[in-house]
C-alpha cells in the first residue's frame, strides 16, 4: 500500500511495482529521464508471453512510454525489464525491473442518468439559431460590484440542450454548444495552452454510476477544437477534472470498475470496487506519462461509503476522486469525496506526502474545518487551501458552504480561517458536484452543483449575484473568467414579417462573439450590391432590428460592429421567399435562402430553387401550405437550406 513508483531511485514508472490494478490496455510509462537513455525494453505476461510493442518519446523529451502491441490477460503478472544509460559515466548502465499484475475488469452498466426534460417556458429559443435550446438562466440578484468577467457554465440534465454554456455578467447568453441528447459537458473554464488563452471541458456520457465516460476538449478564441484529450491505458476520461499544465501535460480524472475481495471491509468476496485514477497526459502524442491508482495508495476502510451495499453491478465507490490541483511546492493536490480527504502526492513517486481530513488525517481538524463529501480544493497561498464543503450526502451539515483552511504544518493543526455560506430560507445543500472559485478582486463565485445554482459572494460574504437554472438541471462547476471569443464562423439572422402589411424584423446574433456593440442590416437587389437600410445596438445574444417601410431587396444581410464602428464580420447575404402558412412556428413570413455549401447571392442552386418553386410552365406560384410544401421539397431537391445558420465550429442546424 501506497508504494514508490521511483524505479531504482531512477525513474517514475507507471503502472508502479506492485500495481494490482492495471488494465489490460496499459503502456508501461518511463517518466524523468530522456528516451534515448532508454534501451533493451522487455515485457512478457505470464499467461500471454512476450509482448513486441514500440517506445514512443513525450513531447517534453524526459520519458517514454512502452505501448504493447496486444493486451494483456485479466489476472496475468507482467514483468518488464528495461535498461537505463546514466549520464553518471561513460557507457554507465543501469537496470530496470518491474512487475504488476493486470486486474479483472468488472463490466458495469451505462445506464445514463434520468434528463428532466421540464417546460417550453425554461427553454430559451431564437429565430436566427433555431438549432440552440439552452435552458433559461434566472437571475435574482446582481450588483455592479461583480468581479469582472464572463460566467462559465456548463448545464445538463435539465430542459433544453446539455452543454457549455458563457454567460454575461448579469447573466445574459454569449455562447452556447448544444451537445446531441444523452451527451453532457462539464467543468467549463478558461486555461493556458501554449501561451494562449484556450476554453476547456469534458463531454461525454454521465452514467447512474456517477462518473462519466468521455473526452477533454481544447479550443481557441474562434471555438474551434484544437485538441481532444483522451485518457490511455483502455480508458475513457471522466467528467471531473482536466488540468492543463505549464509542460503541455493535462491532469484528467478516469474510473475503472475492477473485481476485488471486499470481505474485510465488509462486502462481499467476490465483489467490485470503483478504481479512481489520475493520469497525466502528454496533450502532444496522447501518450501516458504518469498514472496514479487509488487502490494502490488509499485503504479500502478509509472509505465512508459501506461496502455491505454493493455488488458486482454497482461496485464499492470507495473512493471517488473529483478534483486535481498543482500545489504551489510541485505535488499533486487530490480530492476524494467518499474517504472525505484532501491527498497531497509526490509526483515522482506517487506516494501520499500528507492528508486532510477523513479517518486518519495528517493534522489535527479545528473546529469547522472538516469538510464532508467535498469538491475541489485549491491552495491559495502557501499552506492556505479553499475547498467546497458539500456536507452531504448523506447529510453530515445544515448546508453546503465554501471554506477556507490554513495548515501549520509544524503544529500538524488545520483551522479555519472562513466560510462562504448563502443565507435564505432555504439554504443550499448539494449532495454531489459543486466548487469555489476565488476571484481575483477578493470576490468568491460559488457553483453549488447538484443544486442548479450559482453564486458571487463579496469578501464579507455580501451577496453579489445569485442566478437559478431550471429544477432537474445540473452544472458540475461554475466559474468566472475574462474571455474574448472572435468566433469563425460568421454571424446568423433570420428575417420575420413584411406580409399583408406586417413591418419587417431581422434577428441578428453571433454565438461566441464578445466584443458586438451594434448590428447593421443591409439590402439590395443582388449579393453584391446592397447599402444598409437599418442598424441597431446588440441587446443580448439576439438583437431585433425593425426595417424601414419600403425596404427594397431582395437581398438581405446583418453585419456586426464593435464599440469603434469597425466591422467584425458578415453574415452570408440571401434571397428572401415569401412563406405563408407557417402559422406560430418561427413567426417567419419572411425567411432566408442559403446553399449548404455556403453559395449565396446569384448562383445557380438558387436560380434551379426559384424555377423549381414557379413549376408548372405557367410561372404561377402555388398558394398557401402547398407553396410551403414546394418550397421544402426544392429545397432539399438542390441541397439548400432555407436556414441561413452558418456555424462552423458549434455545429450547423440543418
Amino acid at each position: 500500500m501506497n508504494t514508490s513508483a521511483l524505479l531504482d531511485g531512477a525513474v517514475t514508472v507507471s503502472p508502479l511495482p506492485g500495481s494490482r490494478d492495471a488494465t489490460p490496455q496499459t503502456q508501461i510509462s518511463f517518466l524523468g529521464v530522456p528516451a534515448a537513455e532508454l534501451s533493451d525494453v522487455t515485457v512478457s505476461g505470464s499467461r500471454t508471453g512476450p509482448h513486441s510493442g514500440r517506445l514512443a518519446a513525450y513531447s517534453q523529451g524526459d520519458g517514454a512510454s512502452f505501448q504493447p502491441s496486444r493486451p494483456f490477460a485479466e489476472g496475468e503478472l507482467v514483468t518488464v525489464r528495461a535498461r537505463l544509460h546514466s549520464g553518471a559515466g561513460a557507457g554507465a548502465v543501469q537496470p530496470l525491473f518491474d512487475q504488476f499484475q493486470v486486474a479483472h475488469q468488472d463490466a458495469i452498466s451505462s445506464t445514463p442518468e434520468t434528463i428532466h426534460s421540464g417546460s417550453p417556458s425554461e427553454i430559451q429559443s431564437f429565430r436566427s439559431r433555431p438549432g440552440l435550446r439552452p435552458p433559461v438562466l434566472t437571475v435574482t440578484a446582481s450588483s455592479p460590484a461583480v468581479a469582472p468577467g464572463d460566467e462559465l457554465v456548463a448545464p445538463y440534465d435539465g430542459p433544453g440542450q446539455s452543454g457549455p454554456m458563457i454567460l454575461e455578467p448579469g447573466g445574459g447568453l454569449v455562447w452556447f454548444k448544444g451537445l446531441p441528447r444523452g451527451t453532457s459537458a462539464t467543468n467549463l473554464q478558461v486555461q493556458q495552452y501554449s501561451g494562449k488563452p484556450v476554453l476547456t471541458w469534458w463531454q461525454g456520457d454521465i452514467s447512474v454510476h456517477g462518473f462519466g465516460r468521455g473526452v477533454d476538449v481544447i479550443a481557441n478564441g474562434a471555438y474551434e477544437d484544437i485538441a481532444h484529450v483522451r485518457a490511455g491505458n483502455g480508458l475513457r476520461a471522466d467528467l471531473h477534472d482536466f488540468q492543463l499544465t505549464p509542460a503541455g501535460t493535462a491532469l484528467i480524472t478516469a474510473y475503472d470498475p475492477i473485481y476485488c475481495n471486499l470481505a474485510s471491509v465488509g462486502g462481499s468476496s467476490d465483489g467490485a470496487v470503483t478504481d479512481a485514477l489520475l493520469q497525466e497526459i502528454d496533450v502532444r502524442t496522447g501518450l501516458v506519462m504518469f498514472q496514479w491508482t487509488s487502490v494502490d495508495h488509499v485503504a479500502l476502510g478509509e472509505s465512508y461509503e459501506l461496502a455491505g451495499n454493493s455488488q458486482v453491478g454497482w461496485p464499492f465507490d470507495f473512493f471517488h476522486i473529483n478534483s486535481i490541483g498543482l500545489a504551489q511546492d510541485g505535488g499533486l493536490l487530490v480530492s476524494a469525496r467518499n474517504t472525505w480527504t484532501v491527498y497531497d502526492i509526490d509526483p515522482a513517486t506517487g506516494q501520499i506526502e500528507w492528508q486532510l481530513g477523513g479517518k486518519h488525517s495528517s493534522f489535527a481538524m479545528g473546529p469547522g474545518a472538516s469538510a464532508a463529501w467535498q469538491h475541489d480544493p485549491r491552495e491559495l497561498s502557501p499552506g492556505t487551501f479553499s475547498i467546497f464543503d458539500n456536507g452531504a450526502s448523506p447529510k453530515i451539515h445544515d448546508q453546503s458552504r465554501g471554506i477556507v483552511v490554513s495548515l501549520n504544518s509544524q503544529q500538524h493543526t488545520a483551522t479555519l480561517v472562513s466560510q462562504l455560506t448563502r443565507e435564505g430560507p432555504s439554504p443550499p445543500l448539494a449532495d454531489s458536484q459543486g466548487n469555489l472559485q476565488a476571484l481575483p478582486n477578493g470576490d468568491w463565485l460559488i457553483g453549488w452543483g447538484q443544486v442548479p445554482d450559482l453564486s458571487e459572494l463579496s469578501p464579507t460574504g455580501q451577496l453579489l449575484f445569485d442566478a437559478h437554472f431550471p429544477a432537474g438541471d445540473q452544472s458540475y462547476r461554475d466559474f468566472r473568467f475574462p474571455w474574448t471569443g472572435a468566433p469563425a464562423h460568421p454571424p446568423a439572422f433570420a428575417v420575420a414579417g413584411g406580409s399583408g402589411g406586417a413591418s419587417t424584423t431581422v434577428y441578428a446574433s453571433w454565438n461566441g462573439a464578445t466584443l458586438v456593440a451594434s448590428w447593421q442590416v443591409l439590402a439590395g437587389s443582388s449579393a453584391t450590391h446592397m447599402k444598409v437600410v437599418a442598424q441597431g445596438v446588440r441587446t443580448g445574444f439576439e438583437s431585433a432590428i425593425a426595417l424601414p417601410a419600403g425596404t427594397a431587396g431582395p437581398y438581405v444581410t446583418v453585419r456586426a460592429l464593435d464599440a469603434s464602428g469597425h466591422v467584425l464580420g458578415t453574415a452570408p447575404a440571401a434571397a428572401r421567399l415569401e412563406v405563408r402558412g407557417r402559422g406560430a412556428d418561427a413567426s417567419s413570413s419572411v425567411t432566408r435562402v442559403r446553399d449548404r455549401k455556403g453559395l449565396t447571392g446569384r448562383s445557380s442552386k438558387h436560380a434551379l430553387l426559384w424555377r423549381c418553386i414557379r413549376e408548372p410552365t405557367t410561372g404561377a406560384l402555388t398558394a398557401g401550405a402547398a407553396k410551403t410544401r414546394r418550397i421544402h421539397r426544392c429545397s432539399a431537391r438542390y441541397r439548400i437550406s432555407r436556414t441561413v445558420d452558418t456555424t462552423a465550429g458549434d455545429g450547423p442546424t440543418w
